[in-house]
């Protein structure tokens, strides 16, 4: 696909290749080899960025785990690098080295990122990449309280963090709660394309780059696109957004991430 299509971008992920995962993955031997076998995987001579995934915070306190991405990047193997991350706090660490992204949670059920962190990315010239921004398909709204999910779906096996960081599952929002919390969203701003303003709305802060949500099949990339062609939303829709946040969300949601 990419021989073919020369100006597609991409990015990729290294860090969490092996399980249980380790800050031993994010020292210079195993990043080395992870980029090498990324380029082989992918058949390219170099790598257009390279995202460390979710590191642990000790990591971000190791700085020859970032020295070794700068050394890769001054070799041609790649072109730039960041960090995906978990808290906020990581993110503004990672912002001491010599990064080119960050990849964060930020939705209408994950404000905080917006409160700081965007302004000094925005100073350094990082570039935002907005991660899981239908909080789990929460803020599509077309979820209800009896609403299944597959046996091994995160949706199921994660809420309470059993596999991973519970932000990664429903952003954190416990189900009931984040389904309610959607509703009143559809209601309050008068939608039934929940999801479509829910990716405008992030598309409103200017020190994002790209917003990346998931999609299974054509229809959903199609209707996700369109998303970028709404009319921005109202100060009026601001606020709603924030008085929802604050009513179901913020605590304690915003304290954790």
């Amino acid at each position: 696909f990419l021989r073919s299509h020369p100006d597609v971008h991409f990015t990729t992920k290294i860090g969490r290749k092996e399980e249980p995962l380790s800050i031993e993955h994010f020292n210079p031997a195993n990043l080395t080899r992870y980029v090498e076998e990324s380029l082989k995987n992918m058949q390219v001579d170099a790598l257009d960025m390279v995202l460390l995934h979710c590191p642990p915070m000790p990591t971000y306190y190791m700085p020859e785990t970032f020295f070794t991405m700068d050394k890769l990047k001054k070799e041609g193997k790649i072109k730039n690098y960041g960090v995906s991350v978990e808290r906020v706090e990581e993110g503004i660490k990672a912002l001491s080295y010599d990064i080119s992204a960050v990849e964060i949670i930020f939705n209408m059920f994950r404000l905080r990122p917006a409160d700081l962190f965007f302004n000094l990315a925005k100073h350094a010239n990082v570039g935002i990449l907005a991660r899981v921004p239908l909080a789990s398909g929460l803020l599509t709204g077309k979820y209800t309280k009896d609403t299944k999910f597959a046996p091994e779906d995160h949706r199921t096996t994660n809420r309470n963090g059993q596999l991973f960081d519970k932000g990664e599952t429903f952003s954190g929002v416990d189900y009931l709660t984040g389904v309610k919390a959607a509703d009143e969203l559809k209601r309050r701003l008068g939608t039934d394309n929940l999801a479509a303003m829910a990716l405008r709305f992030i598309l409103m802060y200017d020190a994002v780059s790209a917003v990346i949500p998931g999609a299974s099949n054509p229809t959903q990339i199609d209707r996700n696109t369109t998303a970028a062609d709404l009319p921005a939303l109202t100060d009026e829709q601001l606020d709603i957004v924030r008085d929802v946040y604050d009513k179901y969300i913020k605590n304690p949601v915003e304290y954790l991430w």
